[in-house]
């Protein structure tokens, strides 16, 4: 009989023990800020947050993310359209707003709010061609030939490693009337829907 009530006391202090240590991990959570946002905590990684300094010229905030872990394209396949200023699947997403900006001097404000590292480079947009009609290669990726510019440094300017979840990179460039093409170039990341159509008028 004793030592029926000696386990039900130690049960009772391991029930205790787990109670206590599940309210405490969850504090350390929410004070973190690990229930922010809609994935889980586990995707949003670490994270470095971080807001652009003041850029000169027209402003263009880009949003990149994606649906986590495991999120791939389909190699040399076409995905259908978005939102407006954006376009994808739904598993990755890049949009620009405005969509439309005059000639000058450009500068580009990108928020990463997936759970992958992603990046924006700037291409020239060729006559007759709809953003996310590129052909990628073996590599997954877009031939970049002819950039502008990118931003893939996190909580930088120009480019780096790419951008880390919650972080915020930038870029400035100086862009002539035409159509431009921004799109992220990890691979698979363009197939998978992450391009958008920058306009630039006289």
């Amino acid at each position: 009989m004793r030592s029926i009530r000696r386990r039900g006391a130690w049960l009772a202090v391991g029930v205790v023990a787990a109670l206590v240590l599940g309210i405490a991990t969850t504090l350390l959570l929410a004070s973190a800020g690990g229930f922010r946002g809609g994935g889980p905590a586990t995707w949003r990684g670490a994270g470095v947050q971080c807001s652009a300094p003041a850029l000169k010229g027209h402003a263009v905030e880009v949003t990149v993310g994606d649906m986590g872990p495991g999120t791939r394209g389909r190699p040399n396949g076409r995905v259908p359209h978005g939102g407006p200023g954006g376009h994808g699947t739904g598993m990755m997403w890049l949009r620009a707003t405005p969509s439309s900006v005059p000639a000058g001097v450009v500068s580009l404000r990108v928020v990463n709010a997936g759970a992958l590292d992603h990046e924006v480079v700037v291409l020239p947009l060729p006559t007759g061609h709809a953003a996310g009609e590129r052909l990628t290669g073996g590599d997954g990726r877009v031939d970049e030939v002819g950039s502008l510019g990118e931003a893939s440094r996190s909580c930088g300017g120009g480019a780096g490693e790419g951008i880390a979840p919650g972080a915020m990179a930038w870029t400035t460039v100086t862009l002539p009337p035409g159509r431009y093409e921004l799109v992220c170039n990890f691979p698979g990341h363009y197939t998978a829907g992450m391009y958008a159509e920058l306009d630039v008028t006289r």
